[in-house]
C-alpha cells in the first residue's frame, strides 16, 4: 500500500474529500536556494488537488489522515498511461518509416500512434470501469488511519 498524509476537506456517508499535505524532506522549499523541486514549485506554484477516498474510519472535516492506494493498481495505471501510448508512438513511427520513407510522415505517424494509444487507453479504462465495479474499486484511495495513530511493524 502506498501511503500519503492528507487533510479531510469534505465528507459524505462513506466518502471523504481530501487534499494532500505538503511535507518536505528538507526546509528549503520556501528559500531562494534549494533543490530542483523547490525551483519547479516556485515556477509552477505548489497547488493542492482535491480527490475522493473511501472513509471507513469516519474521519471528520479537518482531520489529518493517512490515505493509501494499492501498489498493483498504481503499477497498472502507470502501464496504461505511459507504456501503451509510448508503444503506439513507436509502432506508428516504424510503420510510417517502412511504408513512406519520409521524415514528415514518420513524425506524423509517431504523433498519430501516440494519440491513438491515449484514445485506446481511455476507452479501455472506461469499459473496464463499467464492466467490473469490484475490480475498479482497487483503484479507489482509502483512508487507512488518523495521522497521529502509531503503527507498529
Amino acid at each position: 500500500m502506498i501511503e500519503e498524509y492528507a487533510i479531510v476537506t469534505g465528507r459524505t456517508d462513506n466518502q471523504a474529500t481530501l487534499e494532500i499535505e505538503r511535507r518536505t524532506a528538507c526546509s528549503l522549499c520556501g528559500q531562494k536556494r534549494g533543490c530542483g523541486n523547490a525551483a519547479w514549485g516556485k515556477l509552477l506554484g505548489h497547488k493542492s488537488h482535491a480527490f475522493n477516498a473511501e472513509n471507513p474510519i469516519n474521519a471528520n472535516i479537518g482531520d489529518s489522515v493517512v490515505v493509501g492506494i494499492d501498489e498493483h493498481a498504481m503499477l497498472n495505471s502507470v502501464f496504461f498511461l505511459y507504456v501503451v501510448p509510448l508503444l503506439g508512438m513507436l509502432i506508428g513511427a516504424v510503420l510510417a518509416d517502412v511504408f513512406f520513407n519520409n521524415e514528415f510522415y514518420v513524425i506524423l505517424g509517431a504523433v498519430s500512434g501516440l494519440v491513438l494509444g491515449f484514445i485506446w487507453v481511455k476507452g479501455h479504462l472506461i469499459g473496464f470501469d463499467r464492466a467490473d465495479k469490484a475490480c475498479s474499486a482497487k483503484y479507489q484511495a482509502v483512508i487507512l488511519r488518523h495521522a497521529d495513530d502509531i503503527v507498529e511493524d
